[in-house]
């Protein structure tokens, strides 16, 4: 396979399309990463399907195949499209998403209206223009490659050049206002360089695909970060190389178009990113939440140990009365209590019964302190509403107002929750501990 590789490379034509695959991906990421942030993911879709009535108009005006002719035509079709989306909206109670699906239906049928005429027209077979649909990389010459190359570079340059303006515009563009920026210029040559995007993939993607090749690298830079610099650069990264993928894949298997493999390669990396991105990947969730239920677990755990400690059960505390207590898993009851015992929190005194050590009494007596100083904040929230708390581990005496913490200690004696000092610990005899930091 590798040997495959190395002979396509040496082609001329496969090194001319694999430099405007990756152009083409990296132009994409990069302009993809602001439609995403917009929440405007369909406004690719529908320049690309608006596309192709442009593309058959300049056939029709210009008489034969002409890249540059039909990239224009495309450009002029999708600002109208473009135009059409922002009036329905603006103008009727007609909602984006409905106005985006209105229009790539009546833009596409047209378009394979004025294919099919086409199609039935003289030298029409051998206008290519099918090839618009689906795409067909192969099919480009050096200087279709040349003119895609051209228009990403400069794509590239502009959103570089304008990269503060359009970064404020997608985040706040109320804010963008307030400071005096021309919004509507602003706006209009982001969508114009989405238009651009779109029509130099045109022939390497194809009508339908383009809108993933815009929103699939984005996505998958987007679960890798949360600067929107750095998820421009990562985005930029994945569609390269999505496109580098696809076109190499696509010169060694016989009979596969460029563009679905592309899209198949950036699919695949979205797939990647999902699963193992490390903050918002699935993987790292899943490990974060079996983390949180063994920390949940062993607290649970040890909150019942000093509650029925405090009881007057200092010697032999049972599964069973753990479990009536809180209900925890076997599973997760039997790693807490090895944690526990790891830790030298308990010490066994049965087959089933244990206690707990001093150094069990001395934690377990700052988790339940602090939880029931948490349940005062939550019966009283109200009056701690600027303590903006939002679990138990938020809670630090040290760290609140001396107003705050002599409400909170109050508020335990008057409902009688102030924890009871087990004996046979010496961090805690003396009853003035329950003011220390927690």
């Amino acid at each position: 396979m590798l040997e495959a590789i190395l002979y396509q490379l040496q082609n001329p034509n496969t090194q001319w399309v694999l430099i405007g695959t990756m152009l083409l991906g990296i132009a994409s990421g990069v302009v993809g990463s602001f439609t995403l942030l917009k929440k405007q993911s369909l406004i690719g879709d529908a320049m690309a399907h608006s596309a192709l009535p442009g593309v058959c108009i300049a056939f029709l005006l210009y008489g034969s195949k002409s890249l540059i002719w039909f990239l224009v035509g495309a450009a002029i079709a999708g600002l109208i499209s473009a135009f059409f989306i922002q009036g329905i909206i603006q103008h009727s109670r007609i909602k984006e998403d409905s106005a985006l699906g209105i229009i790539i239906s009546v833009f596409f049928g047209f378009g394979i209206v004025l294919l099919t005429y086409i199609q039935h027209n003289g030298a029409g077979n051998q206008s290519g223009l099918d090839d618009f649909i689906f795409g067909q990389a192969a099919s480009m010459v050096s200087s279709d490659v040349q003119l895609i190359a051209v228009i990403a570079l400069i794509l590239l340059f502009i959103t570089v050049l304008f990269y503060k303006e359009f970064k404020i515009l997608t985040f706040d563009p109320q804010f963008a206002k307030g400071l005096g920026l021309p919004v509507p210029f602003i706006n209009g040559l982001l969508l114009l360089l989405i238009v651009c995007s779109v029509v130099i993939g045109l022939q390497t993607v194809g009508v339908v695909l383009m809108a993933a090749m815009l929103i699939t690298p984005a996505i998958s830079a987007r679960y890798w970060t949360d600067k929107l610099s750095h998820m421009m650069i990562i985005s930029g990264i994945i569609g390269g190389f999505s496109g580098m993928t696809g076109t190499m894949l696509s010169t060694i298997t016989e009979g596969m178009a460029t563009g679905p493999l592309i899209i198949i390669a950036a699919t695949v990396l979205f797939l990647v990113s999902l699963i193992f991105a490390p903050k918002r990947g699935l993987l790292s969730k899943m490990l974060k939440q079996i983390t949180l239920r063994k920390k949940t677990a062993i607290e649970h755990l040890l909150l019942s140990f000093y509650e029925i400690a405090e009881e007057g059960n200092l010697e032999r505390i049972t599964e069973g009365e753990l479990l009536k207590r809180r209900r925890i898993s076997k599973r997760l009851f039997h790693y807490a209590i090895q944690v526990l015992k790891r830790n030298e929190q308990i010490a066994q005194t049965g087959e089933q019964s244990w206690k707990l050590t001093d150094k069990g009494i001395e934690k377990g007596y700052e988790l339940v302190l602090k939880q029931r100083l948490y349940d005062m904040y939550l019966m009283h929230e109200m009056e701690f509403a600027y303590l903006e708390l939002e679990s138990k581990d938020d809670l630090n005496l040290a760290r609140i107002s001396s107003e705050a913490r002599t409400q909170l200690l109050s508020l335990l004696q008057v409902h009688q929750r102030v924890p009871l000092l087990l004996p046979k610990s010496a961090a805690y005899s003396d009853k003035g501990m329950i003011m220390n930091d927690i």
